[in-house]
């Protein structure tokens, strides 16, 4: 499969290995912790930055669940089948724990001729064997730094992989940190070759994920697209999001069902635990934890309203990632029709609530564009660009553009979103704005109103500012 995109990723990945071949860094060597979520690309773009790079490296997979001796045992024979110039010397090593195998791996590396390491899935070494971080720190203190070897410590579960270089673990100090995210818009529309509001749609599907993107024929439309997966069960789009929820939450699981809670479009803590608990809605106690772990992980974000007023308890709830939202939402009860050849009924589920759904899924990947676009000259102090809304949901404002968050010290423009095909943004919408306008903390009269429209702007309408399709897009290159 072809390699595209990733630019600044591998940009960066060559910055630190520069910094090894020049010596510019406080230690010869250098170490790196990448991280992001599962199935996003992070081994298919270290393995491309090693294959280009014109260096001698090896590249280490740990596997879950597997003894730690016979772990040990497979990271020192990949060592010694390196081919680095002083691997020989290991050949054979039986390694009594972690700090003899990682040991193996400084007697292996050259002293003269920059290097990579890699240790892909960390989080699944630490989860075997609680010494490897210390053992860790201290091969990298008294062996490692002094050589010349970029060290890439890869590892899809963001929370441990964060921890790792936290104050309170023993590598801390040690690691600059790098998060692979998604492809973002700019990137699907250059691999679909679409226009950019059908780009938009294709982004919302794919959440961004090579392998999913990579399977959109350039040109093809979304319901061909759709209708593509649906006559395949072992298309991208439909196991993608199993296995990348099977990595991390097992069927069964509480957190799971909070998971299907979120993505079948529940958004407070009572509407969610009533949801996620079945017969009884579950307790706080039990919630709680469950969804501070879940935005560790950043499957999950919570979002508060922004204004100039602070609104701590009133927390909306949202799957972060736009591909798994999609998966939940449509085709996690959609496979096992997919399966038994009856693809035509979860397509027609999709259709039937695609503008619905698309209508809520949109507001962040705007909000985050134009946070991209801003501050302007227009708007030199908007920093923050979140939504505002009550309880009751009555106002809910889609763009709230301020000068800081969580709470503003001054609102700058409020606006809504509109993303239809067939109609453009109209004095409908912006006489139902302007009635809302005074109901958020921090707005007056004089408060600019804006609008994000797929279809553009009706005429006359006292609008500050209207984005379009082409300037989400425009954003991200």
């Amino acid at each position: 499969m072809e390699f595209t995109g990733r630019s600044a990723d591998l940009d960066l990945l060559t910055r630190q290995l520069n910094s090894v071949i020049e010596g510019t860094g406080t230690t010869r060597g250098r170490a790196v912790i990448v991280t992001g979520r599962r199935r996003v690309g992070k081994s298919r773009l270290v393995q491309e930055f090693c294959d280009r790079s014109d260096h001698g490296y090896l590249v280490f997979q740990a596997t879950r669940g597997r003894n730690p001796v016979a772990e040990r045992e497979e990271f020192t024979a990949t060592v010694a089948q390196s081919g680095f110039g002083r691997a020989e010397l290991i050949s054979g090593l039986q390694a009594g724990d972690w700090n003899q195998a990682l040991r193996s791996l400084a007697i292996a590396l050259p002293d003269d001729a920059p290097c990579i390491a890699v240790i892909d899935e960390v989080p699944w070494l630490v989860e075997q064997d609680p010494e490897f971080e210390g053992a860790l720190q201290t091969v990298w203190d008294r062996h490692l730094s002094a050589k010349p070897v970029l060290l890439l410590l890869v590892g899809s579960d963001i929370s441990v992989m964060e921890a790792l270089g936290s104050r309170d673990r023993p590598f801390f100090g040690r690691a600059t940190r790098m998060t692979v995210e998604p492809l973002h818009l700019a990137d699907v529309q250059a691999m679909t070759g679409l226009d950019a509001a059908d780009s938009v749609d294709a982004l919302l599907i794919t959440g961004g994920f090579p392998e999913i993107v990579s399977s959109w024929r350039p040109g093809m439309s979304r319901t061909d697209f759709l209708r593509d997966a649906a006559a395949n069960p072992l298309a991208p789009l439909l196991v993608a999001g199993e296995l990348s929820l099977l990595g991390e939450f097992p069927e069964g699981m509480r957190s799971r069902a909070v998971l299907e809670a979120i993505g079948s479009g529940e958004r407070t803590f009572s509407t969610i635990a009533a949801e996620a608990g079945g017969t009884n809605a579950l307790p706080a106690g039990t919630l709680n934890p469950l969804l501070n772990m879940l935005q560790d992980k950043r499957i999950v974000a919570g979002d508060l309203p922004l204004s100039t007023k602070p609104d701590t308890k009133n927390k909306r709830y949202r799957i972060a990632d736009p591909y798994l939202r999609f998966w939940l939402a449509f085709l996690e009860r959609g496979i096992p029709l997919i399966e038994r050849g009856r693809g035509d009924v979860a397509l027609n589920r999709i259709e039937r609530s695609w503008t619905t759904w698309r209508g809520r899924a949109i507001e962040p990947l705007v909000r985050e564009s134009l946070m991209r676009l801003l501050p302007d000259a227009r708007w030199p102090d908007t920093e923050a660009v979140g939504g505002w809304w009550n309880r009751q949901n009555n106002p809910e404002i889609d763009l709230i553009g301020a000068d800081r968050e969580p709470v503003a010290r001054a609102v700058h423009f409020v606006g809504s979103i509109k993303w239809l095909e067939d109609r453009p943004f109209d004095r409908h919408d912006y006489d139902r704005l302007a009635r809302s306008l005074s109901a958020v903390p921090g707005t007056d009269h004089g408060t600019a109103l804006v609008a994000v429209s797929r279809s553009g702007v009706a005429k006359n309408l006292p609008l500050a500012l209207h984005w379009g399709p082409e300037d989400l897009v425009r954003a991200w290159g």
